[in-house]
């Protein structure tokens, strides 16, 4: 048996309307760098927590990471601080079918992506070299206004690069324990790096002149997984000593193809295990220095270092200088032959590990089976699910006030402990949006994707899914302060009524790995993928990318006021557009009626309301320049949701987001949408009274935009809990949808589900299954 993976501005008649904001040009100094230079990018490490958002990725890699093409990263210390003249490393890494990611820190903006003529901006403006330590420095000082320039060295690199969601890096020699580095403590950084940060490192071992075996050894004692390439040896092999394949110590661990280092960096990150990963690569025999020759010219170069006190940051270039005198210039080839050797080697190991995740490329295994939950097994995604559920998992505490004035004061006291009745559940609004749509589903393929720790609660979860018969084959299980289980603490008043709540979800924001979910979307073939606003605001726009690239329709969960805004996030230099409507990025939003604020106001902030295509869309809706546009908002929902801007503020995202429902809580749901040409409720008497405008006829794409207003299935007196109440509507509202429904015949049908959860102990209610039936025929009534 074998186990494969998968693939993974212009129309100044609206301003009565909307007023675009002009931001940037209010904004001070940090603020502006803080807009400006911002990027997406794939946070996939928890190391560097705030960082994130100041990270610049290249369009290019951006692209290659979301649709798993191989990348691999280079160090940009080879350019700055290096000199061996043009290497063409970016050249070699293409021609081996991989997207090369040159890594630096660009006017105190770390960069993976770095164009040539960056680089060269770079090398020409005094760079600094950065290591870990280096890298914050940089940035907070160009927030306030002063760009430093830097070249990342390995460990630098290393960062940024897995903050970036690369796997591999190829660079020349790894920094080691420097000789005598027991009593002197000088250790490179690298090797620290290395040991808590995940990243497959390519190098020609480390260099000659530092003390091999203790490197070997403090590698060993940071967790670090060193092999050696056997490059058509026989047996044990020698790690290699740079400029010589042999250094007298043999490699703890042997590799002999590309496809095996590719596996092993698979294995690694499919355990959650997050140190790094070395893998040797001897320099090319035609270009190496015999062992012999470079013992003595190493050791008079260390003498002479000692004798003429270079220490610290000094030694290693004085000793990299008389090692090229006393080799008359031979160790320069030596160094760029062995470089470029590394580069394809790793180029060779990133387009194997692509394969093996886009399936191209089997592992046969000893028992037939693989149980891991990091990389999409063929074995268990193997079947098309009608929906994909990407969002939170986390385990729930519900407290609800219970003191003895609960009957006269409902809401519990600041301050200090109040009685309650608490209960643990589990919980997190993309398990009880795909468990809701699980449990009305019928015969409905449902997966949820989402992440727990490898800790007590993460194995609480896992067992909570599988008992209610849910997937759990796209759930992965990490290690490690990034790797913890997701939790949720809700503050109840004595009538069931959230006073407030504390969410743990930094497992969703620190780690990332969107070519790993692109393959799910591609293996599972959805008809709707529903994402939730836990995920970073990059990781939102990759997992709504790949949903569009897979034909699926995508729906966006608000999640609470802060988090909805991710959707609408400032807009960068690089960033693909958000789709607006008759193409747009998502088509369906449940926000209730603050999720709505937040969200409009992220949008017209960040100026997504003065995008000329926006203007395109709502010029064609015809509600200005004629008269009683108000009253009819306050004839379609009343005059109290008009006073607050509700119905305003969905019409103005509806460009964007088509399809609104707005959940005003016991005031019922809000839908507005807009009607292609086509639309029979254009022409259906029935629908004429929810019509709130009609587009020219020779209009191309909209007919006009619906706004209805759906009051409550049912009051409900005997409110057991609000938790799950939306998420269990969205869910039921989308299973629905995934069988070819409309959205206006579901919402009554998902308005009882959310009552049932608002009566259940449970964030969804065991008893959705009595609702299949009326779905079933609710989704195939027509409009």
């Amino acid at each position: 048996m074998r186990v494969v993976w998968n693939r993974a501005g212009q129309c100044s008649r609206l301003r009565q309307f909307v007023r675009p904001s002009s931001i940037t040009n209010r904004l001070g100094p940090l603020q502006r760098w803080a807009s400006l230079s911002t990027s997406a990018s794939y946070r996939s490490s928890g190391q560097l927590g705030g960082l994130q958002r100041f990270l610049k990725v290249s369009e290019e890699v951006t692209d290659a990471l979301a649709t798993n093409k191989p990348v691999v990263a280079l160090e940009s210390t080879i350019y700055t601080h290096g000199s061996l003249g043009s290497l063409g490393l970016e050249d070699v890494v293409r021609q081996n079918g991989c997207v090369p990611a040159v890594v630096g820190i660009l006017e105190g903006v770390p960069t993976v992506g770095l164009t040539p003529e960056e680089v060269a901006h770079i090398v020409a403006n005094s760079p600094r070299k950065v290591s870990r330590r280096d890298i914050t420095y940089l940035v907070g000082m160009g927030m306030t206004g002063e760009r430093i320039n830097g070249g990342t060295t390995i460990a630098g690199t290393t960062v940024l690069a897995r903050l970036a969601g690369i796997r591999v890096f190829g660079t020349g020699g790894l920094g080691g324990v420097h000789r005598g580095g027991e009593s002197t403590m000088d250790v490179s950084a690298d090797l620290t790096e290395l040991g808590r940060t995940r990243m497959a490192v390519i190098s020609s071992g480390c260099k000659g002149f530092l003390d091999i075996p203790r490197t070997l050894e403090y590698l060993e004692t940071q967790g670090v997984l060193v092999s050696t390439f056997a490059d058509g040896r026989k047996g044990d092999v020698d790690f290699p000593a740079f400029w010589a394949r042999d250094s007298g110590t043999k490699s703890p661990f042997v590799v002999q193809t590309e496809e095996e280092a590719a596996a092993m960096i698979l294995a690694q990150e499919s355990l959650g295990i997050e140190s790094g990963l070395l893998f040797a690569n001897p320099i090319p025999e035609e270009a190496s220095i015999p062992r012999q020759e470079m013992d003595a010219v190493i050791e008079q170069a260390v003498a002479e270092s000692l004798t003429q006190g270079a220490h610290g940051n000094l030694n290693t270039p004085f000793i990299l200088g008389r090692i090229r005198d006393l080799t008359e210039g031979r160790s320069v080839p030596a160094n760029k032959a062995l470089v470029r050797a590394n580069v394809e080697r790793a180029a060779k190991i990133a387009f194997a590990t692509t394969r093996f995740i886009a399936g191209d490329l089997e592992i046969p295994t000893r028992n037939g089976k693989l149980t891991e939950n990091s990389i999409v097994d063929k074995n268990k995604v193997n079947k098309e699910a009608d929906v994909i559920v990407a969002g939170s998992v986390a385990v729930d505490l519900s407290c609800n006030y219970a003191g003895p004035d609960s009957t006269t004061n409902v809401s519990p006291h600041l301050h200090t402990s109040n009685p309650a009745q608490i209960r643990q559940s589990i919980g997190g609004v993309g398990r009880n949006v795909a468990l809701a749509a699980h449990r009305v589903r019928g015969n409905m393929g449902v997966r949820l994707c989402s992440m727990v720790g490898n800790d007590v609660a993460g194995t609480t979860v896992i067992n909570s899914l599988e008992s209610a018969g849910m997937d759990t084959s796209c759930i992965r299980r990490l290690e490690g302060a990034s790797g913890r289980t997701a939790q949720y603490v809700a503050v109840n008043d004595a009538s069931k009524s959230l006073v407030m709540a504390m969410a743990d979800m930094d497992i969703f924001t620190t780690n990332s790995d969107p070519a790993h979910w692109a393959s799910v979307v591609t293996a599972s073939k959805p008809k709707w993928l529903v994402v939730d606003a836990n995920w970073t605001e990059f990781d939102i726009r990759s997992w709504i990318k790949t949903g569009k690239q897979n034909g699926a329709a995508v729906a966006f969960e608000p999640v609470s006021n802060a988090k909805s805004a991710r959707l609408f996030r400032p807009v960068r230099g690089h960033d693909e557009p958000l789709g607006v409507f008759p193409a747009p990025s998502v088509d369906l939003a449940t926000p209730n009626r603050h999720e709505l604020a937040a969200m409009h106001a992220a949008a017209a902030q960040n100026e997504y309301l003065a995008d000329p295509r926006w203007f395109e869309v709502v010029d064609a809706f015809a509600m200005f320049g004629s008269d009683g546009i108000r009253e009819r908002f306050v004839r379609l929902t009343s005059k109290a949701l008009t006073d607050a801007g509700v119905p305003q503020q969905a019409v103005q995202l509806l460009p964007y987001i088509p399809t609104l429902v707005a959940k005003l809580g016991d005031q019922g749901a809000l839908l507005v949408e807009v009607m292609g040409p086509d639309d029979p409720r254009l022409r259906d008497a029935s629908h004429a009274p929810f019509i709130l405008t009609r587009a020219p006829v020779d209009h191309p794409t909209v007919g006009g935009v619906y706004m209805r207003l759906f009051q409550v299935a049912q009051q409900v007196p005997d409110v057991v809990s609000v938790n799950g109440v939306g998420d269990t509507f969205l869910g039921v509202l989308v299973a629905g949808l995934a069988r070819g429904g409309k959205v206006v015949n579901l919402i009554d049908v998902a308005q009882k589900a959310a009552v049932l959860t608002l009566r259940s102990l449970e964030s969804v209610s065991d008893d959705l299954g009595t609702l299949e039936r009326e779905l079933v025929a609710a989704s195939s009534s027509s409009q």
